[in-house]
C-alpha cells in the first residue's frame, strides 16, 4: 500500500480550521524574511499553540506525539540517557518498557537520524527507541526540571528524613521538583500503576501511615511511613485532585490525571475523615486496560453467543450484576465499544465518567446541579438516543425511568447490586418495580465476579483428592483429575497469582421466564426453568476455569459459595 503524501503544514492547519488563509500568508512572508520553520513562526505570531502544531505534525508524519506537561518521570529511563546527551540532541526519555525493551524518547525532530544512531549506540544492545514528537521548548523545560533529582521512593524518603518537610512546597500547584514531597507522591503513583494496582490506600494510624495497593483484588501493604509525613502528603494529594486543602472535617472527591509511560492515567480520589486523620483512596482508571474487546472477556463460546444475541435485540434492558469491584463497568464498556458505530446514538449517565469514549455522549451525575440518575434519564430521552447506559439502578424512580426507556424502543444497560443473575428479579421487586413492568422488558442479566489467575511460571500440578473431586462434581472413584495450586516466584511477587479473569453467568430471558416473573414465581421455579433452557450458574463457569488450569478451587471458593456441593 503506497504511503499517503504529506500535506504541507500550513494547508493542514487550514483544513483543520485552526488558522485562516490570511494568517498563513502573514507567516509565509515572515518565513521568507527570517528563514525560520513555519510552525515556529505561527507559534511566535500567536496564531496557534505549540500543542496544536505538535499534533498536526505527528498526524502528517504518521508518528506518535506526547505531552510533557503532566508526566510521571520514569527513573530507569532517566538513567539510560545522561543529561548532557539529552541537552546535546534535544531529547528527553519519557519511559522505559521493561517487558518489551522499548525506550520512549521525546524528540523535537523525530527524523534526526544522527541523534537516533548516536543514542542507540550508547544504549544497551536490544533496547528499541520509540521516537515521540514533542515541542522543543517542552523538552528543554523537562530536562531542566527533572534531571539532577532523586526519583526512587527510598531515595526521596531518605532526602525527607535528612531535611525538613516543606508544607509550602506540597501546596504548590506547579511541578516544583526541588520539593521531595512532590517527587514522593509522583513516585508512589507511578509505582502503583507499574504494579498493576487498581487502588491506592493511604491509611493514617495513631503512630504511622500505612500505604496499601489493591492488586488483583487483594489489598497488599507496600509501605509504612512515620505519621509526621502524612499532613504534607495529604495536602499534596488535595492539590493534585483539586480539593479544598483547608477542609479536613468532611469527605471530598476529586480527580487526578497524569501521563505515565506515554499513556494517560486517571485517578479518582476520595478523602474521608477518620479518628487518626484523613483517609485517602485513589482508584486507578487506566484507559488502555479499561476497555476490553468483547471476545477478550474470556467467555465460553456458547456464553459469548448468548451475550451477542442479547445485544442484538433492539429494545429492552440488560442488567450487569455483582458486588463492588467485580468488573461490571469494564463489561458494560466492552459491550458499548462493540456496538459503537456512526449509525446509532449512545448516551451514558455515570457517577463519575470512568473512561472517555469517542462518539459516545457521556454525562456525569451531579446531585448538586439536580442531575440525578432519574432526572438524567428524563433529560436524555429528549436527545434522541438509541442506546442508554445508566450507571446504577439504586432506587424506584431510577428503575422506573430505565424501564420506561426500555418500553419506548430504547436499548438500556445498567448495573445492579445482587449476588446472582436470578437475584436481580427479587431485588427489582424489593425496589418497587411491578412484575408486569419487568415481564417482556428484561433482555437478560449478566452476573460476574473477578478471580485471580494462577502464575504461569510457578503453578504446580497435583492429583485431586476426595474433597476436591466432590467440589468439582466428579465421582469419588474414577479417572484421576489433575488440578493446580499456587506456589509463588519472583515473576508473581511470590503471590502465586498474576492478573485476573472474569467468571460470568448469562441469563437470557424467554417467554417461559417472562411468564414466571409476571406471576411472582419463587426463585427455585425461576432457576429450574432457566437450567432447563441451558443456563449455566456462576459456580460452573468458575469450575471450568479450575479444570483448564487458569485458577484454583481456593480462589473460586473465595468469590462463589461451594459449600452446598459438599452436602450429600
Amino acid at each position: 500500500m503506497p504511503a499517503q503524501p504529506k500535506i504541507p503544514l500550513g494547508k493542514l492547519l487550514i483544513q483543520k480550521g485552526v488558522i485562516s488563509e490570511d494568517q498563513l500568508r502573514i507567516a509565509l512572508i515572515e518565513q521568507k524574511r527570517s528563514g525560520e520553520p513555519l510552525g515556529k513562526l505561527l507559534i511566535f505570531l500567536g496564531f496557534v499553540t505549540e500543542a496544536t502544531v505538535r499534533e498536526a505534525l505527528s498526524e502528517n508524519l504518521n508518528q506518535k506525539s506526547a505531552d510533557l506537561a503532566h508526566i510521571v518521570v520514569d527513573a530507569v529511563a532517566l538513567q539510560l540517557i545522561p543529561k548532557e546527551v539529552a541537552k546535546r540532541y534535544r531529547v528527553f526519555p519519557i519511559a522505559y518498557d521493561r517487558a518489551h525493551d522499548n525506550l520512549m524518547l521525546a524528540m523535537a525532530n523525530t527524523s534526526n537520524i544522527v541523534a537516533l544512531d548516536q543514542i542507540a549506540a550508547m544504549l544497551v544492545k536490544g533496547i528499541t527507541i520509540i521516537p515521540m514528537l514533542v515541542a522543543e521548548s517542552d523538552i528543554g523545560r523537562a530536562i531542566d526540571q527533572y534531571y539532577g533529582f532523586e526519583l526512587s521512593i527510598d531515595g526521596i524518603l531518605h532526602e525527607i528524613e535528612t531535611g525538613e518537610i516543606n508544607f509550602e512546597g506540597a501546596q504548590s500547584s506547579s511541578e516544583a521538583y526541588s520539593q521531595p514531597l512532590v517527587r514522593l507522591m509522583d513516585a508512589l503513583l507511578g509505582d502503583a500503576v507499574q504494579n498493576n494496582a487498581s487502588d491506592i490506600h493511604f491509611e493514617p494510624e495513631q503512630s504511622f501511615l500505612r500505604i496499601r495497593y489493591r492488586i488483583d483484588g487483594i489489598l497488599r501493604q507496600i509501605r509504612s511511613l512515620h505519621k509526621s509525613y502524612w499532613p504534607a502528603m495529604a495536602v499534596r494529594l488535595k492539590v493534585m485532585s483539586n480539593m479544598n486543602i483547608a477542609e479536613n472535617r468532611s469527605p471530598q472527591d476529586g480527580r487526578i490525571s497524569i501521563n505515565f509511560s506515554g499513556r494517560q492515567i486517571d485517578f479518582r480520589a476520595s478523602a474521608q475523615p477518620t479518628a487518626h486523620g484523613e483517609n485517602f483512596v485513589l482508584r486507578i482508571l487506566d484507559r488502555q486496560q479499561g476497555i476490553v474487546p468483547l471476545d477478550g472477556l474470556g467467555l465460553e463460546e456458547a456464553a459469548l453467543a448468548q451475550l451477542k444475541l442479547m445485544i442484538s435485540r433492539p429494545e429492552g434492558i440488560i442488567l450487569v450484576t455483582g458486588p463492588t469491584g467485580s468488573g461490571k463497568t469494564t463489561t458494560l464498556y466492552s459491550i458499548l465499544n462493540h456496538i459503537n458505530t456512526e449509525r446509532i446514538n449512545i448516551m451514558t449517565l455515570e457517577d463519575p465518567i470512568e473512561y472517555p469514549m469517542t462518539m459516545i455522549r457521556q454525562t456525569s451525575v451531579n446531585e448538586s446541579a439536580k442531575m440525578g440518575f432519574a432526572s438524567g434519564i428524563r433529560s436524555m430521552m429528549r436527545q434522541d438516543p438509541d442506546v442508554i447506559l445508566v450507571g446504577e439502578i439504586r432506587d424506584q424512580e431510577t428503575a422506573e425511568m430505565a424501564f420506561s426507556a426500555a418500553m419506548t424502543g430504547h436499548q438500556v444497560y445498567s448495573t445492579l447490586h445482587t449476588n446472582s443473575a436470578l437475584g436481580a428479579i427479587p431485588r427489582l421487586l424489593d425496589i418497587g418495580i411491578l412484575p408486569d413492568l419487568m415481564s417482556g422488558n428484561i433482555i437478560g442479566v449478566v452476573a460476574q465476579r473477578l478471580i485471580r489467575k494462577l502464575c504461569p511460571q510457578c503453578k504446580e500440578a497435583f492429583a485431586a483428592e476426595q474433597i476436591e473431586r466432590r467440589l468439582m462434581g466428579e465421582p469419588d472413584q474414577g479417572a484421576p483429575i489433575t488440578l493446580y495450586r499456587a506456589v509463588g516466584c519472583d515473576y508473581c511477587d511470590h503471590q502465586g497469582y498474576k492478573g485476573r479473569l472474569a467468571i460470568m453467568e448469562i441469563l437470557r430471558f424467554n417467554g417461559d421466564l417472562d411468564d414466571l416473573v409476571a406471576r411472582r414465581a419463587t426463585l427455585r421455579e425461576l432457576k429450574t426453568t432457566a437450567l432447563r433452557h441451558g443456563f449455566l450458574p456462576l459456580v460452573e463457569d468458575g469450575l471450568r476455569r479450575v479444570r483448564d488450569g487458569s485458577t484454583t478451587l481456593d480462589e473460586v471458593s473465595r468469590v462463589v459459595d461451594l459449600t452446598d456441593r459438599l452436602q450429600s
